[in-house]
């Protein structure tokens, strides 16, 4: 069934973001200050491990790094593109808009919550390749995999920041449901250059979103989410 691989996430997310909020009542200031830390912990690890194996690779018996160009072109390529195009602001109102929507307005971190978790589940390769595998193959297992992947930090970043987290599906729907529906266009597009480029610069951006959840707002990640554009569109040309 094409399709089933979002529909599997979604759901799971649901369930993590929900299990999140129950067990958040119960935890007090301190702990969820410490899950938040831990949960941002692994997001740096995550994006670490994904941007060092884009960018080292083995040569004479030792490590050689490479792709340099590519990832300060893209990065400030795609983040000019971002700054110009404000998308932080534009992903800040529509998440005003879902607090005032959803009757959250006494919920401070509201806003804050939404974006965070929206990047940290829609951000990555595992969102683009699954969804085009799930397209035109069918195959839902990568996304059935993040989907599991996805429900853990959710449910650590809700019992820490609040129900904003749970309304990360919204981008996740918009963005895999796009992919797979678009599928068949865009698989000639997704070689084994372009989606390497895509591991890397997008694991970058990963890194950035655990930065900002431990030192407070640092990168705007939003406006650099072109950044991973840029960088599959070099593949194509170069």
């Amino acid at each position: 069934m094409i399709g089933l691989g979002t529909l599997i996430d979604v759901s799971l997310i649901l369930v993590g973001g929900f299990a999140g909020m129950a067990f958040g009542r119960f935890i007090n200031g301190r702990i969820q200050d410490t899950l938040l830390k831990a949960t941002a912990v692994a997001i740096l690890f995550v994006g670490i491990s994904g941007a060092m194996a884009g960018m080292l690779s083995l040569a004479d018996g030792g490590l050689s790094a490479g792709n340099t160009a590519l990832v300060v072109g893209s990065l400030a390529l795609g983040s000019l593109i971002g700054e110009v195009l404000d998308l932080e602001r534009q992903i800040d109102r529509f998440g005003e808009w879902l607090k005032y929507a959803t009757r959250s307005n006494g919920d401070a971190e509201f806003v804050d919550a939404f974006v965070t978790a929206s990047l940290s589940v829609a951000v990555g390769a595992m969102s683009i390749v699954g969804a085009i595998q799930d397209g035109t193959t069918g195959d839902f297992s990568t996304l059935a995999v993040k989907g599991a992947i996805d429900a853990l930090l959710v449910c650590t970043m809700t019992a820490s920041m609040g129900k904003g987290c749970i309304f990360a599906v919204i981008p996740v729907i918009v963005l895999q449901g796009s992919l797979t529906l678009l599928a068949s266009f865009l698989q000639p597009l997704m070689t084994a250059t372009a989606l390497a480029n895509l591991s890397t610069v997008g694991s970058i951006l990963i890194f950035c979103i655990g930065v900002d959840l431990i030192w407070g707002k640092t990168f705007r990640v939003a406006n650099m989410l072109p950044s991973v554009l840029v960088a599959m569109l070099a593949a194509l040309f170069m």
